[in-house]
């Protein structure tokens, strides 16, 4: 698969996602820099009740290139840095995996995605991405594994544009957890702990609705782990932006 993502850089003339050199999508000099640590990725205002959230860093330069050029633009091969990055923001999780509780191991549950943007866009990027942050960390030995749990109800509007109150209101109740997939859960990972992923979080709505969703059925969400995070603040007057 490598050799192959290589084969069309060359052969398609690519260059560097975050600084523009001619080569690779991301170059040795921009992959050097990204963040290798987790951070709180806790939106403010943030929804009652949202478990912490951990991202790699914020969501600008390259980390914003590298999320756009995957699930915009196509370029597949941005999907090994992406993975990686979900796993630095996976580390208070994976750290969490010898102490008590957590010999069940962490099941990545992705955010869905509607059908017509997965269609348009010829594939599902953050499932791609949790999928392969997951068989990343279990080639290491780590008992980690990626479940697509959730299913987006119809109706539900694209969130680009929407304000914080639209964003709630929009994924209000838009997220099922349907039956089969939690009866292979339960028979394949009884124990195991849940983190939901996605690429970017801006006003936590949507991890929010997604944790709703899968506590509705019963299971109990440990965390939210996302590539970045977007900076928001509270308006001057102090209210809900």
């Amino acid at each position: 698969m490598l050799l192959r993502d290589a084969a069309l850089d060359l052969l398609l003339g690519s260059a560097c996602v975050g600084c523009g050199e001619p080569g690779r999508l991301l170059c040795a000099g921009c992959a050097a820099g990204l963040p290798a640590a987790a951070v709180p990725a806790r939106p403010d205002p943030c929804p009652p009740g949202l478990v912490d959230c951990w991202a790699a860093g914020d969501y600008d330069a390259v980390l914003r290139a590298l999320v756009l050029g995957h699930k915009e633009r196509g370029l597949h091969a941005l999907r090994v840095p992406l993975r990686g990055l979900l796993l630095v923001a996976l580390g208070p999780a994976l750290a969490g995996l010898g102490g008590p509780g957590g010999t069940g191991g962490l099941v990545l549950v992705p955010v869905p995605s509607r059908a017509s943007t997965v269609r348009a866009r010829g594939h599902d990027p953050t499932w791609t991405m949790t999928r392969g942050a997951a068989a990343a960390a279990a080639r290491c030995g780590l008992p980690v594994s990626a479940a697509r749990l959730l299913r987006l109800r119809p109706g539900v509007l694209d969130q680009a544009g929407l304000d914080t109150a639209a964003r709630a209101a929009n994924l209000t109740g838009s997220m099922t957890c349907p039956s089969p997939g939690l009866r292979r859960l339960a028979a394949t990972h009884p124990r195991a702990q849940v983190v939901v992923c996605d690429d970017v979080v801006t006003t936590g709505s949507t991890l929010r609705e997604a944790q709703r969703a899968l506590e509705a059925v019963g299971v109990g969400v440990a965390g939210a782990a996302v590539v970045a995070a977007t900076r928001r603040r509270r308006p001057s007057g102090g209210g809900p932006g």
